[in-house]
């Protein structure tokens, strides 16, 4: 039997007939300012399936938000939630289909590990239950969800970041997990010299509803959040009625301030990690630029993870669109700000071959961005940087 009645759950059988499962991918509802329905998620359980053949093929894959993520992606599976492994998959046809004889009777198949709601909260108490960090809820999502604020040490500087805005890339709150995780770590010299000389503001998952929901890209009305930082010409954001979640962020990181924004994202298509940044905002000049350009070079030496090649086509002079994030606050406040970018595949330039890009290299990669930001801290409102 298959079901994906869950958190995070998204699957619909079709059709199941002597091992060969017929699936489709649900739709999150319409996002307006794309003019479309978002699909790529899924998260389901096979379950009596072990030493059987089964032939898995989602029908609709070529009607999902981004088809051209499908030519060499493998698929995640695991028998205990807990250890992930890749599974060949090809791509045919507009079907995605894969094959596994299954080692015990049940097996979890998803785009990515999963990142539950559950893990969440049990991150936020352990942050709670410490006595390194504030926890407050600063306001309410659509499905009645808290969106949960940590605010680590007392030093001048405004050190901003966000994950999952897009629900479905949850290698943005694996990540997260790293980060915060070490935050935590009181005998970590790093960390004790960033909490005395910056305050550090967290935002773990941005649209829990979506997560739990088994949205790729959509908060619980279909809003696409990383297109709600601003006024688009459609209509007003952001906006209580559909998008909450951005509408109590914007109001905190303008009350606090902000000295440097990390945006966390997943990439579907591109196997690699890298920045967008600030290129194409009206405030962009060579202040941002050697900025960006530094503390790029700064994580590229460590974190081998890294590299330092732009992903996505730069955006001429006052090109950026500051409806997005990152752009939208590196504008609002001159400093900088960007989105990072981790693969839902493997990263092309350091192959590994069992898991691909997984959870344990995103915490990783959280991690080590502590040390780039101490690095690059005296920097951050320097006149001559």
């Amino acid at each position: 039997s298959i079901s994906a009645a869950f958190d995070s759950g998204n699957i619909e059988v079709v059709d199941i007939k002597d091992g060969c499962i017929a699936l489709n991918i649900r739709d999150e509802p319409f996002t307006v300012s794309e003019n479309r329905q978002h699909k790529q998620w899924f998260h389901f359980r096979a379950l009596g399936v072990k030493d059987v053949e089964c032939v898995y093929t989602i029908l609709n894959a070529h009607d999902c938000s981004f088809p051209d993520a499908w030519p060499g992606f493998n698929i995640c599976a695991s028998y205990d939630r807990s250890f992930w492994f890749r599974v060949p998959g090809s791509y045919e046809d507009g079907k995605l289909t894969w094959s596994l004889k299954s080692e015990h009777s049940e097996v979890y198949f998803a785009l990515f590990v999963p990142y539950s709601q559950e893990r969440h909260l049990d991150l936020i108490s352990k942050v709670s239950a410490s006595d390194r960090a504030i926890v407050r809820s600063i306001g309410k999502t659509l499905d009645g969800r808290d969106l949960d604020l940590l605010v680590f040490g007392t030093g001048p500087l405004k050190i901003w970041a966000i994950a999952r805005q897009h629900p479905g890339e949850s290698m943005a709150e694996w990540w997260m997990d790293g980060y915060i995780n070490r935050l935590l770590d009181p005998v970590d010299a790093v960390v004790r010299k960033l909490l005395n000389e910056a305050t550090f503001y967290v935002i773990p998952n941005m649209n829990p509803d979506g997560s739990v929901r088994g949205h790729l890209r959509t908060n619980a009305c279909g809003a696409n959040l990383n297109r709600e930082w601003a006024n688009s010409g459609i209509y007003k954001a952001p906006t209580l009625e559909r998008s909450p979640e951005v509408f109590h962020a914007l109001r905190e990181i303008d009350a606090a301030g902000c000295d440097m924004f990390i945006d966390v994202h997943g990439e579907e298509e591109l196997g690699m990690n890298f920045i967008a940044g600030l290129e194409g905002i009206p405030s962009w000049g060579p202040r941002l630029q050697d900025l960006q350009s530094k503390f790029l070079s700064i994580l590229v030496e460590v974190n081998p993870d890294m590299q330092s090649k732009p992903g996505y086509d730069i955006p001429g002079p006052e090109g950026a669109n500051l409806a997005v994030c990152s752009n939208q606050i590196g504008q609002r406040f001159d400093c900088l700000s960007f989105t990072l970018e981790m693969p839902f595949k493997d990263t092309s330039y350091d192959p590994e071959p069992v898991q691909e890009w997984s959870n344990e290299r995103s915490q990783r990669l959280g991690a080590s961005f502590l040390d780039s930001i101490l690095r690059v801290l005296p920097d951050l409102r320097s006149s001559d940087n």
